[in-house]
């Protein structure tokens, strides 16, 4: 098919990474995390986020976020999110299968939640006929493909903190999120008071895997065996690990997620004017969000693949990654003028 706008699961993996892969498929090497590709890729993770971290490498997002909250909540807890979450809308329950919890939902304007949102949950806190929040969880960049500043996110966490609950972070997104600020990973996350951070890298030129980092030793102590009961625990732990610390190397991750959110922009300056088309939230990172006629939608999809994001309100998702090139972009930002000016 042509290049597809779907999602940046959709790539292929980033040649240098692919590489790394075969360079530790040499011999024989202990399994389970205990070899020397490990060993190199937690090191560089707490070159970046603190020797404090603890680092726990599994198989996908899915497993980092649900692991994640499993390792803050006991199963009378709550987690709070935003509407659109990953957790909330496209984890199949799984939060709420493996951890027993609630998940307590808000509606954002921009996927974004704040602290003035959050307040009025607690209502009925200490009440046994109620859950009780323990986790506030974010995603950077959102799901609409927004980002929270460092203000906003240490103003989470301190309310989080002052509330006794923990911050998680859903960072499928994060490198684009910080190529977006221009700032580094832990300065967007971890450094803003994040207690555990779900890190993404197949959305990023990685084949498999992500990463849970964790800066509370209760929560470390937790995911060791958390990991294990989820299924999470790879064998060959070293075919994940020599990816992050080839991405991590050169600061791979940052010249990739720039270069998603350099085609997401250059599409949008392309499209801006076009009639019977709106689009609905800040472009930030490497998504854009469309309001566009109905019947234009399967016109296009004839070319180039892309998700229906709101069928009522008829708002698709046109998503670009590392090997988007400057060739597609320019090609569909034509295809969609042709079909939305007839």
């Amino acid at each position: 098919m042509k290049r597809s706008f779907g999602s940046d699961n959709h790539s292929g993996i980033h040649e240098r990474i692919a590489v790394a892969m075969l360079r530790a498929n040499t011999g024989d090497e202990v399994a389970y995390g205990e070899d020397k590709w490990t060993e190199k890729a937690i090191r560089k993770m707490k070159d970046i986020f603190g020797n404090d971290a603890e680092i726990f490498f599994v198989f996908n997002g899915t497993g980092a976020n649900t692991v994640s909250i499993k390792s803050m909540t006991k199963s009378h807890n709550a987690v709070i999110s935003a509407g659109c979450a990953h957790l909330n809308v496209d984890e199949c329950g799984a939060p709420e299968n493996f951890c027993g919890i609630k998940i307590k939902t808000l509606e954002t304007a921009d996927g974004k939640i704040t602290p003035e949102m959050i307040d009025p949950l607690f209502h009925g806190r200490h009440d046994q006929h109620h859950v009780q929040p323990k986790v506030i969880s974010i995603t950077q960049s959102t799901e609409v493909g927004t980002v929270y500043t460092q203000k906003e996110i240490r103003k989470l966490a301190d309310f989080a903190h002052k509330k006794g609950l923990f911050l998680h972070m859903d960072g499928a997104r994060l490198a684009n999120a910080a190529a977006y600020l221009k700032k580094g990973l832990a300065e967007i996350s971890t450094e803003c008071g994040v207690d555990v951070l779900s890190f993404g890298g197949t959305k990023n030129g990685m084949m498999i895997g992500e990463a849970i980092i964790s800066m509370n030793s209760e929560t470390s102590e937790q995911l060791l065996f958390f990991r294990k009961q989820a299924m999470q625990l790879s064998s060959k732990m070293r075919f994940i690990s020599a990816q992050f610390e080839e991405i991590l190397k050169g600061e791979l991750w940052k010249e990739l997620a720039e270069h998603s959110n350099k085609m997401s922009k250059l599409l949008e300056s392309k499209i801006q004017g076009i009639p019977n088309l709106e689009i609905v939230y800040p472009v930030q990172a490497n998504a854009i969000f469309a309001k566009i006629p109905k019947k234009a939608i399967a016109k296009l999809n004839e070319k180039f693949f892309f998700y229906t994001w709101d069928e009522d309100e008829s708002v698709v998702r046109w998503m670009t990654h590392w090997a988007t090139t400057e060739s597609d972009v320019l090609e569909f930002a034509e295809d969609i003028k042709r079909i939305l000016c007839r």
